[in-house]
Protein backbone atom coordinates (compact mmCIF):
# COMPACT_ATOMS: atom_id res chain seq x y z
CA UNK A 1 0.00 0.00 0.00
CA UNK A 2 1.45 3.77 -1.14
CA UNK A 3 0.65 5.75 2.14
CA UNK A 4 1.36 9.97 1.44
CA UNK A 5 2.42 12.42 2.73
CA UNK A 6 2.03 16.16 2.41
CA UNK A 7 3.14 19.63 4.16
CA UNK A 8 3.06 23.43 3.66
CA UNK A 9 5.42 25.92 5.83
CA UNK A 10 2.48 28.62 6.28
CA UNK A 11 -1.35 28.92 7.02
CA UNK A 12 -1.93 31.00 3.51
CA UNK A 13 -0.41 27.78 1.26
CA UNK A 14 -2.40 25.07 0.02
CA UNK A 15 -2.25 21.34 0.05
CA UNK A 16 -3.61 21.18 -3.83
CA UNK A 17 -0.68 20.31 -5.75
CA UNK A 18 0.97 17.65 -3.45
CA UNK A 19 -2.81 16.16 -2.67
CA UNK A 20 -3.31 16.04 -6.55
CA UNK A 21 0.45 14.46 -7.50
CA UNK A 22 0.20 12.06 -4.55
CA UNK A 23 -3.62 10.85 -5.20
CA UNK A 24 -1.87 10.35 -8.97
CA UNK A 25 0.57 8.00 -7.84
CA UNK A 26 -1.92 5.67 -6.25
CA UNK A 27 -1.72 6.52 -2.70
CA UNK A 28 -4.57 5.33 -1.02
CA UNK A 29 -4.29 7.45 2.46
CA UNK A 30 -2.48 10.64 2.58
CA UNK A 31 -1.73 12.07 6.15
CA UNK A 32 -0.98 16.24 6.30
CA UNK A 33 0.83 19.04 7.91
CA UNK A 34 -0.59 22.31 7.35
CA UNK A 35 1.44 25.47 8.68
CA UNK A 36 4.89 23.13 9.76
CA UNK A 37 8.05 24.14 9.13
CA UNK A 38 10.17 21.56 7.93
CA UNK A 39 12.56 21.87 10.72
CA UNK A 40 10.44 21.00 13.18
CA UNK A 41 10.66 17.09 14.15
CA UNK A 42 7.54 16.72 16.20
CA UNK A 43 4.61 16.72 13.50
CA UNK A 44 1.17 14.67 13.82
CA UNK A 45 1.19 14.20 10.20
CA UNK A 46 4.28 12.79 9.81
CA UNK A 47 4.13 11.17 13.15
CA UNK A 48 0.42 9.70 11.40
CA UNK A 49 1.63 8.43 8.60
CA UNK A 50 5.08 6.46 10.15
CA UNK A 51 2.69 4.71 12.05
CA UNK A 52 0.66 3.72 9.57
CA UNK A 53 3.24 2.43 7.06
CA UNK A 54 3.87 -1.31 7.91
CA UNK A 55 6.36 -4.06 5.69
CA UNK A 56 5.58 -4.01 2.56
CA UNK A 57 4.35 0.07 2.66
CA UNK A 58 5.57 2.86 0.70
CA UNK A 59 6.20 5.77 2.18
CA UNK A 60 5.26 8.86 -0.72
CA UNK A 61 6.25 12.35 -0.86
CA UNK A 62 5.50 15.12 -3.83
CA UNK A 63 9.29 16.52 -3.01
CA UNK A 64 11.85 15.48 -0.90
CA UNK A 65 11.85 18.54 1.41
CA UNK A 66 8.19 18.08 2.15
CA UNK A 67 9.51 15.51 4.62
CA UNK A 68 12.24 17.52 6.21
CA UNK A 69 14.87 20.48 5.46
CA UNK A 70 17.56 18.31 7.66
CA UNK A 71 19.60 15.86 5.89
CA UNK A 72 20.44 13.95 8.85
CA UNK A 73 16.75 13.90 9.76
CA UNK A 74 16.33 12.46 6.17
CA UNK A 75 18.69 9.89 6.28
CA UNK A 76 17.26 8.75 10.00
CA UNK A 77 14.23 8.88 8.75
CA UNK A 78 14.90 6.45 5.73
CA UNK A 79 16.83 3.85 7.82
CA UNK A 80 13.42 3.44 10.37
CA UNK A 81 11.53 3.03 6.92
CA UNK A 82 14.00 0.68 5.71
CA UNK A 83 14.44 -1.11 9.23
CA UNK A 84 10.49 -1.77 9.01
CA UNK A 85 10.86 -3.56 5.76
CA UNK A 86 9.15 0.28 4.04
CA UNK A 87 9.70 1.82 1.12
CA UNK A 88 10.17 5.49 0.49
CA UNK A 89 9.29 7.43 -2.98
CA UNK A 90 9.91 11.12 -3.46
CA UNK A 91 7.49 11.89 -7.23
CA UNK A 92 9.56 14.90 -7.96
CA UNK A 93 12.89 14.14 -7.22
CA UNK A 94 12.88 10.26 -8.91
CA UNK A 95 14.14 8.48 -5.69
CA UNK A 96 12.29 5.17 -4.96
CA UNK A 97 14.08 3.11 -2.62
CA UNK A 98 12.23 -0.06 -3.91
CA UNK A 99 14.70 0.43 -6.77
CA UNK A 100 18.15 -0.22 -7.14
CA UNK A 101 19.00 3.68 -8.60
CA UNK A 102 16.76 5.27 -5.53
CA UNK A 103 18.73 2.82 -2.65
CA UNK A 104 22.27 4.13 -4.43
CA UNK A 105 20.60 7.72 -4.48
CA UNK A 106 20.67 7.20 0.00
CA UNK A 107 24.17 5.71 0.67
CA UNK A 108 25.38 8.73 -0.91
CA UNK A 109 23.08 10.87 0.85
CA UNK A 110 24.34 9.48 4.47
CA UNK A 111 27.80 9.58 3.54
CA UNK A 112 26.85 12.97 2.80
CA UNK A 113 24.90 13.30 6.27
CA UNK A 114 28.09 11.83 8.35
CA UNK A 115 30.50 14.02 6.54
CA UNK A 116 28.60 16.92 7.81
CA UNK A 117 28.74 15.52 11.10
CA UNK A 118 31.95 15.43 11.21
CA UNK A 119 32.73 19.13 9.26
CA UNK A 120 30.82 20.04 12.56
CA UNK A 121 32.59 18.72 15.15
CA UNK A 122 35.90 19.53 13.73
CA UNK A 123 34.28 23.63 13.37
CA UNK A 124 33.44 23.08 16.58
CA UNK A 125 36.64 21.80 18.14
CA UNK A 126 38.74 24.01 16.52
CA UNK A 127 36.38 27.51 17.63
CA UNK A 128 36.83 26.22 21.60
CA UNK A 129 40.81 26.08 20.68
CA UNK A 130 40.78 29.57 19.47
CA UNK A 131 38.77 31.05 22.31
CA UNK A 132 41.38 29.10 24.73
CA UNK A 133 44.21 30.53 23.48
CA UNK A 134 42.83 34.00 23.76
CA UNK A 135 41.66 33.20 26.97
CA UNK A 136 37.90 33.45 26.37
CA UNK A 137 36.08 31.27 29.29
CA UNK A 138 34.35 28.55 27.76
CA UNK A 139 30.47 27.12 29.38
CA UNK A 140 28.52 29.04 31.70
CA UNK A 141 29.22 32.66 32.13
CA UNK A 142 31.01 33.51 35.36
CA UNK A 143 28.67 35.06 38.27
CA UNK A 144 31.13 35.94 40.97
CA UNK A 145 34.44 36.95 40.68
CA UNK A 146 37.54 36.00 42.61
CA UNK A 147 37.55 39.01 44.70
CA UNK A 148 33.98 38.64 45.69
CA UNK A 149 34.18 34.99 46.64
CA UNK A 150 36.97 35.89 48.64
CA UNK A 151 35.56 38.65 50.41
CA UNK A 152 32.19 36.48 51.02
CA UNK A 153 34.15 33.97 52.38
CA UNK A 154 35.91 36.52 54.82
CA UNK A 155 32.11 37.80 55.83
CA UNK A 156 30.63 34.44 56.06
CA UNK A 157 33.68 32.91 58.03
CA UNK A 158 33.86 35.75 60.46
CA UNK A 159 30.15 35.98 61.33
CA UNK A 160 29.54 39.16 59.77
CA UNK A 161 27.31 37.79 56.88
CA UNK A 162 25.39 34.56 56.43
CA UNK A 163 25.61 32.70 53.20
CA UNK A 164 22.06 34.22 52.24
CA UNK A 165 22.79 37.73 53.09
CA UNK A 166 25.94 37.64 51.35
CA UNK A 167 24.07 36.00 48.11
CA UNK A 168 21.41 39.17 48.44
CA UNK A 169 24.19 41.46 48.35
CA UNK A 170 26.29 40.28 45.47
CA UNK A 171 22.51 39.98 43.50
CA UNK A 172 23.60 35.97 42.88
CA UNK A 173 21.07 33.15 43.77
CA UNK A 174 22.32 31.70 47.62
CA UNK A 175 22.80 28.14 45.77
CA UNK A 176 25.28 29.87 43.54
CA UNK A 177 27.09 31.27 46.31
CA UNK A 178 27.07 28.20 48.70
CA UNK A 179 29.05 26.53 45.27
CA UNK A 180 31.27 28.64 44.64
CA UNK A 181 32.42 29.00 48.44
CA UNK A 182 32.11 25.25 48.74
CA UNK A 183 34.63 25.28 45.85
CA UNK A 184 37.04 27.80 47.65
CA UNK A 185 36.78 25.42 51.00
CA UNK A 186 38.34 22.54 48.93
CA UNK A 187 40.43 24.46 47.12
CA UNK A 188 41.95 26.26 50.21
CA UNK A 189 42.05 23.26 52.05
CA UNK A 190 43.84 21.14 49.34
CA UNK A 191 46.36 23.96 49.54
CA UNK A 192 46.89 23.74 52.78
CA UNK A 193 47.45 20.00 52.70
CA UNK A 194 50.35 20.59 50.01
CA UNK A 195 51.62 23.52 52.24
CA UNK A 196 51.94 20.71 55.08
CA UNK A 197 53.42 18.23 53.07
CA UNK A 198 56.31 20.55 52.06
CA UNK A 199 56.74 21.38 55.59
CA UNK A 200 57.12 17.67 56.92
CA UNK A 201 59.12 17.11 53.48
CA UNK A 202 61.53 19.64 55.06
CA UNK A 203 61.74 19.06 58.64
CA UNK A 204 62.20 15.15 57.55
CA UNK A 205 65.55 16.28 55.44
CA UNK A 206 66.32 18.67 58.22
CA UNK A 207 66.14 15.60 60.88
CA UNK A 208 67.89 13.49 58.66
CA UNK A 209 70.88 15.65 57.42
Amino acid sequence: MKIGYARVSTEDQNLDLQMDALNKAGCEKIFTDHGVSGISVNRTGLAQALTTVGAGDVLVVWKLDRLGRSLSFLIGLIEKLRNDRAGFESLSDGINTTSAGGKLVFHIMGALAEFERALISERSRAGMQAARKRGKHLGRPVKLNREQINHAVKMVGEGQETVSGMAELLKVDRTTLHRALKRKTKTTNRNVRIEDSIEEGRAAKLDWG
